[in-house]
């Protein structure tokens, strides 16, 4: 059940998949009120919790947020023990000016970029794979 660690098979096989759909952050003081299933994912900070849902859901929600994003999950199984995955793929989305705002969940590592970036990133990180293969 663990997941790939080498750093040269990660890259090779990562085949990054761009989910459909608009998403968002937002944070809350108390998000007991939030239906779970609407939430892709939570994160408890000391200012408040921050919730990443699809737009139209925080829309439907009344909740604000500044920035619109779309979700790009790398489809290999990462261990949680890989070293050098997100910098690799960060650095070189970097490269061309995407920021991209990552969340390594057990089976996957999910990146969500702006939306308008959405298209270059995956041909970045496409390239990317690619250039690993030989």
């Amino acid at each position: 059940m663990s997941g790939v660690t080498d750093l040269s098979k990660l890259i090779k096989s990562m085949t990054p998949k761009l989910n459909k759909g608009a998403y968002v952050f937002t944070t809350l003081k108390n998000a007991n009120d939030i239906d779970r299933n609407v939430i892709i994912c939570e994160f408890k900070e000391a200012e408040g919790t921050t919730l990443i849902l699809e737009q139209n859901k925080a829309d439907n929600l009344n909740l604000k947020y500044d920035y619109i994003a779309s979700w790009i999950t790398l489809t290999i199984h990462s261990s949680l023990d890989a070293v050098g995955l997100t910098a690799k793929f960060s650095n070189e989305l970097a490269k061309y000016n995407i920021s991209c705002n990552v969340v390594a969940a057990f089976y996957h590592d999910h990146i969500f970029v702006n939306q308008k970036d959405a298209e270059k990133a995956m041909k970045v990180l496409q390239n990317l794979a690619s250039s690993q293969q030989n």
